[in-house]
């Protein structure tokens, strides 16, 4: 296959880990990358070569997110932009949407959003994407997906999950879960029923070179075990953590 078929896209962000992080999830993906290290950089390579897409940190040392898109946008108005960043605030995401970028990821991301939201604006650009390999066939009967979303809340089980608000419920009202709680808990919920590993939480949800070591994901699990009830999340022994939908 030919990478640069599914679309050629730069990476501007000051941070090494991060850039290799999304780098290896790209290239994995079929795309081609390249990377700038900081935001005169990302300007520099935006306006020296032509992009499908552009992914760009919002906080920078040199110029920031801000000043990199209306540079970029001045030259290219029709360029694409994801933009990245650590600010959660309704009111930059709604600034930034105005000032050109077709979409707003707040940090840490979910891997799997990423892509799909990378995928989202090559498709809408008019980029003819390489269909995906046919499913294996199974001599299983197909089974509906574990769980599923209505408006902004997703469903699995008794477990309803609040995109907007951040709060979950399994049943006994609502409680609020802080944005890194949120995302553990969807992934397993993404995968009700199956172990996932820790390596697979690390990459999907803090989105960063964590050590396989680091204990973040068992910590997280003991807060949402601590809010929610012990029996919602069960340790597979050897394997990762597992949600128990009912």
């Amino acid at each position: 296959m030919n990478v640069t078929s599914l679309g050629r896209i730069l990476v501007v962000d000051d941070e090494p880990k991060i850039r290799s992080f999304i780098g290896r999830a790209l290239a994995s993906a079929g795309y081609a990358t390249d990377f700038a290290g900081s935001g005169s950089d990302g300007v520099r390579a935006g306006l020296a070569s032509r992009y499908d897409l552009v992914i760009l940190d919002l906080v920078m040392p040199d110029l920031d997110g801000r000043q990199v898109l209306g540079k970029l946008l001045t030259a290219r108005p029709d360029q694409a932009v994801i933009v990245l960043s650590c600010v959660a605030d309704v009111a930059a995401k709604v600034d930034l949407l105005e000032h050109g970028a077709q979409d707003y990821l707040t940090k840490p991301f979910s891997l799997a959003e990423l892509l799909a939201r990378v995928r989202v604006r090559l498709r809408d650009e008019g980029h003819l994407l390489v269909p995906p390999l046919a499913p294996p066939q199974s001599s299983r009967p197909s089974r509906p997906p574990a769980w599923h979303a209505i408006g902004e809340v997703l469903r699995v089980g008794d477990v309803s999950l609040d995109v907007g608000r951040l709060v979950a419920d399994v049943g006994h009202g609502q409680v609020p879960l802080t944005r890194l709680e949120f995302l553990l808990l969807r992934e397993l919920a993404e995968h009700a029923g199956e172990a996932v590993s820790k390596e697979r939480l690390l990459a999907s949800v803090w989105g960063y070179d964590f050590d396989p070591g680091s204990n973040v994901v068992d910590v997280c699990v003991r807060r949402l075990r601590s809010k929610l009830g012990f029996e919602l999340i069960k340790t597979v022994r050897g394997e990762g953590y597992q949600l128990v939908a009912r």
